[in-house]
């Protein structure tokens, strides 16, 4: 379908494993942000499964001509996120001027994709990012929320903001600025171990890719009951300590450098819930085993140690 001349094309790539019901939610709630941008933008779809045997296609099919440039499937099934989103941003570069990323387990609100094309407009950045909003089932452990386990690698910057990297749950990135830098893709060594991602957007920002910050492009995490156990989310910590060390290795920082920074994080996870009671405050003990796990996990990954995501 030809697209009328003054408004610009968005292909949203999703990656997608066993998630067919938050996949749903997700493709819905895109329905509502791609019609709120109609007038400036045409909005696609592309989906890939990294299931062998095509989980997600039902899903894909019942939202097949629910958008403007259509829904677009493809097949992983390599079981390694890095090939998967290496596919998806390969079709969807070829759809839109705009590749927009997020996770299945997202859900956007309806201003998601406006808040993205404002800030790109305002500041003429080759991408734009924002932040995560973790969201657990009624029904939760109190704790979760008390304490601040859902702040896990969620960072508030000034609107506008000149970003150092980005992640794949939230950013929207100039398909012309992927085409011209082919090299700069998701490394498949990460695919398992997780912390693809910053390999990928570090490498962008090194090789020029401007990157801002957008207050309101926010997204919502659902988090699964499954997922709102303290086991699991001190698993959650413990891994992305180590992927966060491996990532930033990858990068450049020396490992003498992320041992320090890591060593630092400990001590300071230890001394967290000392602090705390002396100043009066619950000591948060939960939260302080997770931040503990958290810095072990970046000292494994100095030495080269890697934790498998779940």
């Amino acid at each position: 379908m030809p697209v009328s001349s003054g408004r610009t094309t968005i292909a949203v790539a999703i990656c997608t494993f066993k998630r067919n019901e938050p996949l749903t939610l997700l493709l819905e709630s895109l329905i509502a942000s791609a019609e709120r941008v109609r007038d400036r933008a045409a909005v696609g779809i592309v989906i890939v499964d990294d299931t062998k045997d095509e989980q997600a296609r039902p899903v894909a099919e019942a939202f097949a001509n629910r958008f403007e440039l259509g829904l677009h499937y493809r097949v992983s099934g390599k079981q390694n996120i890095s090939l998967a989103r290496n596919l998806a941003i390969a079709t969807a570069m070829e759809l839109g001027e705009w590749t927009a990323m997020t996770d299945d387990d997202c859900e956007v609100p309806g201003h998601w994709l406006e808040a993205l094309l404002e800030t790109q407009e305002r500041t003429g950045a080759d991408a734009v990012t924002g932040r995560m909003v973790r969201r657990v089932p009624e029904g939760s452990p109190r704790w979760i929320t008390e304490e601040p386990f859902l702040e896990l690698g969620v960072e508030q910057f000034g609107d506008g903001a000149e970003m150092p990297s980005a992640a794949t749950f939230n950013t929207m990135i100039s398909s012309a600025w992927l085409k011209t830098n082919p090299d700069i893709r998701f490394a498949p060594a990460y695919g398992v171990v997780g912390g693809e991602d910053m390999v990928f957007f570090r490498a962008a920002k090194a090789a020029g890719l401007s990157i801002r910050f957008s207050e309101q492009g926010f997204v919502y995490e659902n988090e699964s009951a499954e997922r709102s156990t303290l086991r699991y989310q001190l698993y959650v910590y413990f891994w992305h300590g180590n992927s966060a060390a491996l990532s930033c290795i990858e990068s450049g920082m020396s490992r003498p450098r992320m041992f320090v920074h890591g060593a630092a994080s400990l001590v300071r996870a230890l001394g967290r819930p000392i602090g705390r009671s002396l100043r009066g405050k619950s000591p948060q003990l939960r939260f302080g085993l997770a931040q503990s796990l958290h810095a072990v996990g970046k000292l494994l990954g100095t030495i080269g140690i890697r934790i498998e995501h779940r």
